[in-house]
């Protein structure tokens, strides 16, 4: 059955490469860039059956305006891949002092999958990119009162969109799926190649785990768990995911960025 299916990040490396492998599958895929002539060279790739839309997602608003025109545009979007992510970038901090891999890693998804929730049916997924690297979220850095090193930042970020997806799930017993995963650790990336010097492994070990997260029976009741593509199997992210104190924390700290 042919899906609708947005990919966020999808211009570049594992975005890029998930999309043009569902396009080929015969999906309807809507890409997002923030790069339009990139996303014009991809849709020129795959052709008709792949449309575009741009965004800062570091731009909250920018973020929130997409979410709309995507309602007005579209009747039902089945899947949500949210995949754009930042790890090392030379200005980790925007203009109100928000880590900006806080902002495009966790609060954008947050707001992107809430907005799309009137188009998406109930045996829709929303497949949310985490990763291995996670790590106890600082309040005091969730809200930008707190400078972060890189890999801080990331890891935090990953976690906090973590706690957010199976707290989606718990609030939404009846659908969309929500899921985190880890697509597979250093895969073949520019931010792999940019943050870890090296050349990674095959991208389409993370290719094959998104497409199943997406399509495959095995995700249809896998609502608020986790997903550990290094070890393939469904795996307890972080210790703090579980308690609920933390939990609870990092909901607050996400829901007070993306409120109206």
């Amino acid at each position: 059955m042919t899906k609708t299916i947005l990919i966020t990040g999808a211009t570049d490396g594992l975005g890029r490469a998930t999309a043009i492998a569902l396009a080929r599958q015969g999906h309807n895929i809507i890409a997002h860039g923030r790069n339009a002539q990139k996303l014009e060279q991809l849709k020129a790739e795959v052709g008709a059956t792949l449309s575009t839309v741009q965004a800062d997602m570091s731009e909250l608003s920018q973020v929130a305006l997409m979410g709309r025109d995507l309602i007005k545009t579209y009747d039902r979007i089945d899947v949500v891949i949210n995949n754009a992510g930042v790890f090392k970038t030379s200005q980790p901090l925007l203009s109100n002092g928000m880590d900006v891999r806080f902002v495009v890693n966790a609060f954008a998804p947050a707001l992107l999958s809430n907005l799309l929730l009137p188009i998406m049916p109930e045996d829709g997924r929303l497949v949310h990119l985490s990763s291995a690297a996670q790590a106890p979220v600082d309040f005091d850095a969730l809200a930008g009162k707190r400078k972060l090193q890189d890999m801080e930042a990331y890891a935090q970020s990953k976690l906090a969109l973590t706690m957010w997806s199976q707290e989606f799930a718990s609030k939404h017993p009846h659908g969309p799926v929500s899921v985190a995963v880890n697509p597979g650790s250093l895969l073949a990336t520019k931010m792999v190649r940019e943050g870890f010097g090296t050349s990674g492994n095959d991208l389409n070990i993370g290719v094959d785990i998104l497409i199943r997260a997406a399509l495959a029976d095995e995700f249809a009741t896998a609502s608020g768990q986790y997903f550990d593509n290094d070890s393939g199997q469904f795996a307890q992210p972080h210790p703090d995911a579980a308690v609920a104190a933390k939990v609870a924390g990092v909901i607050e700290g996400i829901e007070a960025e993306i409120a109206d």
